[in-house]
């Protein structure tokens, strides 16, 4: 059942629309990440469904109910932002029941269980009498998260909840987020930069660039199969060449290159993931440029002697050295025809 519908919602500055005509609906229980660079929209986008950014034009329903003129409190939405936003004059169990007190119609004795419950969850048993100033930036995260948890909210918001950690606190706590909303039931619309991150903790990806979607799909989708070669470079793939493809190969500045069944012939532009460049007895003769330990395989770039440089992956065991001359074939399961435009 779709909780969160949006109907070409707009936002204008001036003459630039920043955010442009974007549908998009979140299912109850389903987590969303809206992923885009610096300036595409995503986090005016979470600022118009809180109720912080009114729209130009368009329509935000919750439930199945227009949200215009409905203030940030009464939409029953949680908030949790990059920077936190804790109350350094509060200790952790003030800040937790914040909310409670906002909404009202809850016990003293009731909103004491619920802050002690909600920090256990967050993995902060304990901590409620703890100054906010005392506390890591990832225990400052589980407040934070505590917080806007803490009233029920039916939607949870977060934008760049992560972002200001390091990489290894970033990737444990993704995990336990996931875990975290699969066990409340939680609704989540997320905004990020990071397409680890959101590939980890989201249902659906919804790729934005310039205002509007580029792409949405579940993860495995948006990875297999980019809508765009916009997508593809923001997903880190940079071996993309233009192509004329017929008859199940396509003529490329590397040559003749296989592509799947059922591909659409004609001028297009071509991707070729890193896993589909393979070494073979003879094919594309290339010197490999540099090679780059990633923990489960190494990272190759490769010059060929013509075309652009390729990057490739190999196995750590097989993976050749600086200057070695090898020939490389390409998989046609790793390769993705993309429209021309």
């Amino acid at each position: 059942m779709t909780l969160l519908r949006l109907e070409g919602v707009t936002v204008r500055f001036g003459d630039r629309a920043v955010v442009d005509a974007v549908d998009l609906e979140v299912a109850e229980h389903e987590t969303v990440c809206v992923l885009g660079p610096s300036g595409s929209g995503k986090s005016t986008l979470l600022r118009v469904v809180a109720g912080l950014q009114p729209p130009t034009a368009g329509r935000v329903l919750l439930g199945g109910a227009d949200q215009a003129g409905v203030p940030v409190h009464r939409r029953g939405v949680g908030l949790m932002f990059q920077d936190h936003q804790l109350f350094p004059h509060r200790d952790v169990g003030g800040n937790v029941a914040f909310g409670l007190r906002v909404r009202g119609g809850s016990a003293k004795a009731e909103q004491k269980e619920r802050v002690a419950r909600l920090l256990d969850l967050v993995g902060l048993p304990g901590a409620q009498g703890r100054a906010v100033a005392s506390l890591s930036g990832g225990e400052q995260q589980r407040v934070a998260l505590a917080r806007a948890l803490a009233p029920s909210p039916r939607l949870l918001m977060l934008d760049e909840p992560l972002g200001q950690l390091d990489r290894g606190l970033r990737e444990r706590l993704v995990v336990e987020l996931q875990g975290l909303f699969s066990r409340l039931g939680t609704t989540v619309l997320a905004v990020t930069h990071d397409q680890g991150e959101a590939f980890a903790l989201a249902d659906r990806v919804v790729v934005m660039r310039d205002g509007r979607i580029a792409q949405a799909g579940t993860p495995l989708e948006v990875w297999r199969r980019p809508a765009s070669e916009f997508v593809a470079r923001f997903l880190g793939f940079e071996n993309v060449v233009p192509a004329t493809v017929t008859g199940g190969a396509a003529a490329t500045p590397w040559g003749k290159v296989p592509v799947p069944e059922g591909s659409p012939e004609g001028e297009q532009r071509l991707l070729v993931r890193p896993a589909g460049v393979v070494p073979c007895a003879a094919g594309l003769d290339c010197v490999v440029e540099s090679r780059t330990f990633r923990g489960t395989h190494v990272a190759l770039l490769l010059r060929p002697e013509e075309g652009p440089v390729l990057e490739a992956e190999c196995d750590l065991a097989a993976a050749p050295a600086v200057g070695d001359r090898i020939a490389v074939a390409f998989t046609p399961s790793e390769v993705v025809v993309l429209p021309s435009a």
